[in-house]
């Protein structure tokens, strides 16, 4: 069983700034890739960024530039400095782990982030 706890959403203004954490527990040793996904209302949920644990990342088009995921392997801790929000990255951020053997995902409870234009 692993636990994914986000925290560091909120609300802010056009072109500020938020960073959020991921911090997880339980088996960690399963953990391989991790990452950041959000949903807005009435849409799906998309990927925004992932990370291996070896620091390879991947974004998603609209905010590459703007948002950088990063980890802590030591404190299995993800997270995601996001700048220049603009008020489509409104939306629920959900933290992801993909998981040993079989890279099944396991989610956070997700966390609100309010970008206000």
């Amino acid at each position: 069983q692993v636990l994914l706890m986000e925290s560091g959403g909120g609300l802010v203004q056009a072109g500020g700034s938020l960073r959020l954490s991921c911090a997880a527990s339980g088996s960690t040793f399963r953990i391989g890739p991790m990452g950041w996904y959000r949903q807005a209302p009435g849409k799906q949920r998309d990927l925004v960024a992932t990370i291996t644990g070896g620091g390879n990342t991947n974004y998603a088009d609209s905010v590459q530039g703007r948002f950088t995921v990063s980890r802590d392997n030591a404190k299995n801790t993800v997270y995601l400095q996001m700048n220049s929000l603009k008020s489509e990255d409104t939306a629920v951020y959900y933290c992801n782990a993909k998981l040993a053997p079989s890279w099944h995902d396991a989610w956070g409870q997700g966390t609100q982030v309010t970008v206000s234009s």
